[in-house]
């Protein structure tokens, strides 16, 4: 049986880890190492934005390490990626620069949405307990170093996902001289965390009932939870029991306790101090620990791809519906998207041959279809700039900062003038196959949205079909659709220009 040794490596904000993995078509994957360094780089980082030379120097050497031990196994795939600590900081590419010149390792910056996503998936990939604990209201926590990131669910789908600068290391940093002054360190992280939970509750919560909290990451069950369990489930009596066991003691004598370093103890008193206030908002029976991070989902990223995994739970949906979930939040026209997707995915799928794009940029065409609407929320004068700025805004849980400008810059486009490359580069440097894809993607929404106009959706069906290098597109309508066809002549011209084809209509009926 052919075995694919993979490592996946996070560099987080207080500690270095690395994972190794075996695929198989067979098997599926498993864990086979765990190597972790305690590293704490978020200080430095958090409050001034930059990070010291001799924990730059550390993170090379720990990198080092990590490239003779997938030797060792005989890895020949990996991914590294940082979050928080790196998205904070002045210069990252200045020190992702040398630590590739100085370990030959390329470590990615993850968006907060990206790395949520992934976390999510290392939380999927354990199917059965995934499956079941969505059926009620559920919200997964994870609880990061520099960032808080919280997913509701609701019947099997993804309702919003919102990240908070409420890390462990962040409060730890930003009160750690208020603690040497209150002997209640539990209850000024509680006042410090609370008024962004009370805005979080008015804005996403509303009359939703969350019963189970699903806990991303290990920190959890590798110190205060660290007895084993069957299933990983914490009641909310049982929290609540070891809660007051822990939050009243001191960070030495956690150290002490639990044989970990002081640094790391120090943040298990803001990581249950925010559960138990997430359990109090949600009034959540109960709290699953999987004891999964970041560095599963990595891997079952990788499987996915690779096709060593086939996941039953459909993780492109979830993008969809957070889309929509957005596109709902500004009161955009349901049934205008609904007959504009169906228009523009219509044509995208019958040129494949033409515009060389695949499945990524198929769900980026729906994403920007459900947001095309969107600045009217802000100004009926003003769409497409105020749709792009919602969209640069707003985290899109599975995408990346590249693929949100991508999708928002087609949005702008679809009813501004199309700037070429020219002249938008070096304001922004945009990659060229960035821009490219902008325009195609741009040039088929354009004529999407043109063919509902009235918004009227009084084209019922259409085919397309491409031969040699035209495409034919057969409408069939009832209705009187000259406004449509009328306003299309401006977009056709462009969509021309993009893919080199010419861009007939037909009608199939007649009024």
């Amino acid at each position: 049986m052919a075995v694919t040794t993979f490592a996946a490596i996070d560099i987080s904000s207080y500690e270095i880890t690395m994972k190794i993995f075996e695929f198989s078509k067979k098997g599926g994957f498993r864990t086979v190492d765990d190597i972790r360094y305690r590293l704490n780089l978020g200080v430095g980082v958090y409050s001034g934005g930059t990070m010291e030379v001799d924990k730059v120097d550390t993170i090379c050497e720990v990198l080092n390490d990590f490239k003779r031990i997938m030797a060792e196994y005989g890895v020949k795939d990996y991914r590294a990626c940082t979050t928080s600590v790196f998205r904070e900081m002045k210069n990252p590419l200045i020190i992702i620069e040398q630590i590739f010149r100085r370990t030959g390792i390329h470590v990615e910056v993850l968006s907060n949405a990206e790395q949520h996503f992934l976390g999510y998936k290392s939380i999927a990939a354990i199917e059965n307990g995934f499956k079941k604990m969505i059926q009620k209201g559920t919200a997964i926590l994870d609880v990061g170093g520099g960032n808080l990131q919280i997913s509701l669910f609701d019947k099997d789908a993804l309702v919003t996902t919102q990240s908070l600068k409420m890390g462990s290391v962040r409060i730890r940093q930003r009160l750690k001289e208020l603690e040497k002054t209150n002997t209640n360190y539990a209850q000024l992280v509680e006042e410090f965390i609370r008024n962004d939970l009370t805005g979080f509750k008015r804005l996403y919560l509303k009359d939703r009932e969350i019963k189970n909290l699903i806990l991303m990451g290990d920190f959890l069950t590798e110190t205060i939870f660290r007895e084993e369990r069957q299933d990983n489930i914490i009641t909310r009596a049982e929290f609540e029991k070891r809660y007051e066991n822990t939050v009243y003691k001191t960070e030495t004598s956690l150290s002490e306790e639990m044989d970990i370093d002081p640094e790391y103890a120090a943040l298990i008193v803001p990581t249950m101090v925010i559960c138990k206030d997430f359990m109090d908002l949600f009034n959540a029976e109960a709290l699953w620990m999987p004891g999964v991070s970041l560095l599963d989902g990595i891997a079952y990223d990788f499987g996915e791809k690779k096709n060593f995994i086939k996941s039953a739970h459909n993780f492109e949906n979830d993008i969809l519906v957070a889309a929509r979930n957005i596109a709902k939040r500004y009161s955009t026209g349901k049934d205008h998207i609904k007959g504009t997707t169906d228009l523009a995915l219509a044509i995208f799928d019958s040129m494949k041959k033409v515009h060389g794009m695949g499945d990524r940029e198929r769900l980026l065409l729906q994403i920007a279809v459900q947001l095309h609407d969107c600045g009217k929320y802000i100004s009926m004068g003003d769409v497409a700039e105020c749709s792009y700025q919602i969209i640069m805004a707003t985290e899109i849980i599975g995408l990346s900062t590249e693929e949100r400008q991508i999708i928002a810059n087609a949005v702008r486009y679809n009813t501004t003038e199309f700037v070429y490359y020219s002249e938008i580069a070096g304001e922004v440097g945009m990659d060229r196959s960035v821009y490219l894809l902008i325009a195609k993607l741009t040039a088929i929404l354009r004529i999407a949205n043109a063919m509902d106009r009235s918004h009227y959706q009084k084209v019922k069906n259409m085919k397309a079909m491409l031969k040699d290098r035209t495409l034919l597109l057969t409408v069939d309508s009832e209705q009187d659709i000259s406004l449509e066809l009328g306003l299309l002549m401006d977009k056709v011209e462009f969509f021309e220009e993009v893919f080199g084809i010419r861009l007939v209509f037909r009608r199939k009926r007649k009024v």
